[in-house]
């Protein structure tokens, strides 16, 4: 065997495998042949893990190189010493393990107790005791119980979010570390922050350890904070209620899981309300294919100033490609129906709505106007330090001094600053509401509908009352008619069942259709025109498949003859003057007098030019027209083709036919 004492021995050998790079500063000295021994308290110490120190074993092995620890001197290469140097690398990595959970053991276990600490959220601080408290400054505790407050109000975390930043209210956050540990900094909202304050158990008085767990497979090398999840609280190794000081009770806590978990768009939760015509987007269920499946929003736009929505059902057509969809039903028609149900529902507890309206607009502005206080407070209090420090400063040591002004002059413009802001504030909300507010608060309570439509409630508000209200909705449509089947599930579990009326494509569809070509028949053998059935269809309530129109005598000439009825001629028209009055004529008299075509006339009449107005009977036009009036007709008629169009370049002429309605 070559001599072993003449290699070379590194000088990385006697660092800790702890040490950055040591176990692979070894590991490459070995490979490369220029370390004859490696000497060790505890060979089995040199590597973390059971792989590198088989692998090390292994390289010793092919290289020829020796371990050697207080217990003697190893030859990887041999049998025994190898199976001997395995033996302890397994009882190494064991009594890691053993070790290992004896810590998380002694955790858990303070853990339920109530002792181990953690980092506390906003709000909390802890006292050199160990005792948690809620944080001291007055301003902290209050801006955390707005927060709460405000999601309960607007329920949404992009609504809270928004409510801050408008009203500038910051976060009081503790530093965690460096020099300034421990003091109170004020940092912008952010949509994470108030996510992880409402998730925040500890908010509700209960002590939670074990919330997060480290999931393997979405770990990152080089990132030990990553793969960390959130499980559900049945998941969780300790939750101790009364443990920890509360801002919110256990069942606003519970409410705002619930709250939130519905915000998510998912099959089983109706979504946050957003922005779209459809009010019961996330409430409708369809109730003919039986699965109970939510019903998808299809938006169109017909025309740019008239957008529309549908409802459908095409569950089956999604995910198993078979058929169409389920039933469709136009989004107006069944929006005002639900509105109507809400309104009628809540219509006795209008006195206790306008109460409850004024109280919390009360009340959020008191909030506001303590929080504003409390920021002048602050600042005139950061004024007031500014400027004992200036005053207790030495009045040669100008360097000092001069940054020393700096600083008071700008606490005292944000004192000045804020104290504008606060003024405008109470300007335009004052903390209290006044009479008149308060008469329009109870005006409106009393007329719903003015409230609801309203032009300054939105989508946005109107489906928030409607998911405050209803749970779900199933609709069905019966067969292919106009009617819809309507369950209204209301908040508690009350249902209340109805019909609404959608409109259709053609007249066979509608459910009375039968009664309807009855009754049209009967009338035309009276001998009604198609005027008089239309007219005596809309009184009777009838409508056609369109709902917001009415009939009208195209539609009934048309079903006429699609069925062969013969209906009665409409009398005829009046065409020669002993049928008017000495002053009136119809469209073909005046025509047949002034010698021009019927078009002519019609022309006239639509531009104005001709004194006429429809018949009380009849679709026709009744022209007023006397001797001077057929002389200025006349003269309009005789004048050649373009002369008023080469009238309106030139002079105008001095005559009466250019003044009398002729375009200039």
């Amino acid at each position: 065997m070559p001599d072993r004492g003449d290699r070379r021995r590194s000088g990385g050998l006697g660092r800790d495998g702890r040490c950055p790079g040591g176990f692979a500063k070894l590991v490459t000295e070995v490979t490369m042949g220029r370390v004859g021994i490696v000497l060790g308290i505890e060979m089995s110490r040199l590597a973390r893990t059971g792989r590198d120190w088989h692998q090390l074993l292994e390289l010793c092995s092919l290289s020829g190189a020796l371990l050697a620890d207080p217990d003697g001197v190893y030859d990887p290469s041999f049998y025994n010493d190898r199976l001997l140097l395995g033996l302890k690398g397994t009882m190494n990595e064991a009594e890691l393990y053993l070790i290992r959970q004896r810590m998380l053991s002694g955790r858990l276990a303070k853990a339920e107790r109530g002792e181990l600490a953690f980092q506390l959220p906003i709000g909390y601080v802890r006292r050199p005791s160990g005792e948690v408290v809620f944080d001291p400054d007055e301003q902290a505790r209050h801006v955390v119980g707005l927060v709460f407050d405000t999601f309960t109000r607007l329920g949404t975390l992009n609504a809270v979010l928004r409510y801050l930043v408008d009203h500038q209210i910051q976060l009081p956050v503790r530093v965690r570390g460096g020099l300034a540990k421990g003091e109170l900094e004020w940092r912008r909202p952010t949509r994470e922050t108030l996510q992880i304050m409402l998730h925040n158990p500890i908010y509700a008085g209960y002590y939670a350890y074990g919330r997060r767990r480290v999931d393997p497979r979405r770990k990152q090398p080089g990132r030990p904070s990553t793969g960390r999840i959130v499980g559900d609280s049945d998941e969780w190794l300790v939750l101790l209620a009364d443990r920890m000081p509360a801002y919110i009770t256990v069942e606003q806590y519970g409410a705002n899981l619930a709250r939130m978990a519905a915000n998510r768009q998912t099959a089983a939760s109706p979504g946050a309300p957003r922005d779209g015509s459809a009010l019961l987007a996330g409430l409708l269920r369809c109730g003919r294919c039986g699965g109970g499946h939510r019903m998808t929003v299809r938006y169109h736009t017909p025309s740019s100033r008239n957008p529309a929505h549908g409802y459908v059902c095409a569950y089956n057509q999604v995910n198993y490609g078979t058929g169409g969809p389920c039933q469709h039903i136009a989004g107006p028609a069944l929006d005002a129906y639900v509105t109507g149900q809400v309104l009628a529902a809540v219509a006795p507890a209008a006195l206790d709505i306008s109460i409850c309206a004024a109280a919390q607009a009360e009340a959020e502005r008191a909030m506001l106007d303590k929080l504003w206080r409390q920021r002048l407070e602050r600042a005139r209090y950061a004024a007031d330090r500014a400027r004992r420090q200036y005053q207790l400063a030495e009045p040669e040591n100008r360097l000092v001094v001069r940054q020393l002004e700096k600083e008071w002059e700008a606490a005292l413009a944000e004192t000045d600053h804020l104290q504008t802001d606060y003024q405008r504030f109470t300007e335009s909300l004052p903390m209290t509401l006044t009479d008149a507010q308060r008469q329009a608060i109870g005006e409106l309570a009393e007329n719903l509908p003015r409230i609801w439509n309203a032009p300054t409630t939105g989508p946005t508000d109107r489906k928030e009352l409607l998911r405050t209200l209803i749970e779900k909705i199933t609709v069905a449509v019966v067969g292919n008619s106009e009617l819809v089947d309507v369950t209204i599930t209301w908040a508690g579990g009350h249902h209340t069942t109805g019909q609404a009326i959608r409109p259709v494509a053609r007249l066979d569809q509608l459910s009375y259709y039968p009664r309807l070509l009855a009754r049209v028949t009967e009338l035309a053998e009276q001998g009604k025109t198609t005027r008089q059935i239309a007219d005596t269809l809309n009184t009777e309530g009838l409508r056609p498949p369109k709902r917001t129109s009415r009939f009208e005598p195209a539609q009934i000439r048309t079903l006429l003859n699609k069925h062969g009825i013969i209906a009665p001629r409409r009398r005829d028209r009046p065409t020669a003057l002993a049928d008017l009055r000495p002053d009136e004529w119809t469209v073909p008299g005046l025509a047949a007098a002034l010698e021009m075509p019927l078009a002519t006339v019609y022309n006239w009449i639509y531009r104005g030019w001709i004194n006429a107005r429809h018949a009380p009977e009849g679709n026709y036009w009744i022209i007023t027209a006397n001797t001077a009036e057929l002389r200025r007709l006349h003269e309009r008629r005789s004048r050649p083709p373009g002369f008023y169009t080469r009238a309106r370049w030139t002079e105008p002429p001095d005559e009466p036919s250019m003044q009398d309605g002729a375009p200039q």
